[in-house]
C-alpha cells in the first residue's frame, strides 16, 4: 500500500471514529464567511499537487463564491512585500472593499489580532477556507477555527501544497478535527440548496460554465439538442 493510499484508509477510520462527535451540518448562506488565505502570486508556485492551470482557475472560483452569494469575504496575506507577493489582481478586483489583513509575521492567520477581529465582527460561525499551502495556511487556520468553536469547510480544490503526500496528511489532520473537506461545486450547491433559489439557473449556469465547465456542458448539450437536434436512426430506442 502506498503512503497516499494509507492516508486515505486512515482518514476513513478516523472519520468513523468522529462521526458522532461532529454532526452533519449544512452551509447556511446567512451564516457563512469566505476566507481567502495566502493565495499569493509568489506562493502559487509551490502548489504542485495540482495542474497549475486548473489550480489557478480553482483559486479564482473559490474567491468568486463571495460575490455569487453576497456573503462576507475576508482576505489575508503573509509578508506580501517579500517573496510571497500580493494576491492576484483578479481577486483584488473582485473585492475592493473587503478586509485585507496583511500579516507581517504570523504564520497562522488566527494569531493575527486584526484577522481574528474581522472574523468575529461578521457574527457568523461557518467559515469557508482556501489557501496556500494546505498543510500550513489552510490547516493551521482551520484547526484554530475549530478550536474556537467555528464550523469549517476547507475547499480542497483551492488549497495547494508541494506534494500529494503533504496534501493527504494535511487533509487527514483537518478531517480528524471535524473540518469538512469539500469541493467548490459542493460548496456552491450547499449554499444555493435549490436551483430555484437565487441566483437560480439563470445566474448560476454562466458561473458554472466559467469555473466548472464539465457540468456546464450538460446544459450546453441539452440546449443544443433542443435548438438544433433531430432524432437519428436508432436513437429513439435509447430514449
Amino acid at each position: 500500500m502506498t503512503i497516499s493510499a494509507l492516508c486515505i484508509a486512515l482518514t476513513a477510520v478516523v472519520g468513523i471514529a468522529i462521526a458522532d462527535a461532529v454532526p452533519f451540518e449544512r452551509l447556511d448562506i446567512n451564516n457563512s464567511v469566505l476566507l481567502i488565505v495566502d493565495e499569493q502570486v509568489g506562493l502559487y508556485h509551490v502548489a504542485r499537487d495540482f495542474d497549475p492551470t486548473l489550480f489557478y482557475n480553482n483559486i479564482l472560483a473559490h474567491s468568486a463564491i463571495g460575490n455569487i452569494f453576497d456573503i462576507p469575504v475576508i482576505m489575508t496575506t503573509s509578508a506580501q512585500e517579500g517573496p510571497n507577493g500580493p494576491l492576484p489582481r483578479e481577486i483584488l478586483e473582485m473585492y475592493p472593499n473587503a478586509p485585507l489583513i496583511r500579516r507581517n509575521g504570523e504564520v497562522n492567520a488566527w494569531d493575527n489580532a486584526e484577522f481574528r477581529e474581522a472574523v468575529r465582527a461578521t457574527n457568523r460561525t461557518q467559515m469557508i477556507v482556501g489557501g496556500i499551502v494546505t498543510d500550513v495556511c489552510t490547516s493551521f487556520l482551520s484547526l484554530s477555527l475549530r478550536a474556537e468553536g467555528y464550523s469549517v469547510w476547507a475547499n480542497v480544490e483551492a488549497s495547494g501544497t508541494t506534494t500529494e503526500l503533504l496534501r493527504d496528511t494535511a487533509n487527514l489532520r483537518m478531517h480528524a478535527a471535524g473540518v469538512q473537506l469539500v469541493s467548490w461545486f459542493a460548496i456552491v450547491m450547499d449554499l444555493m440548496r435549490d436551483w430555484r433559489n437565487p441566483p437560480g439557473t439563470a445566474g448560476m449556469l454562466p458561473v458554472i460554465e466559467k469555473y466548472f465547465p464539465a457540468y456546464a456542458f450538460i446544459a450546453k448539450s441539452h440546449g443544443a439538442a433542443v435548438q438544433n437536434g433531430t432524432i437519428i436512426d436508432g436513437e429513439q430506442q435509447l430514449l
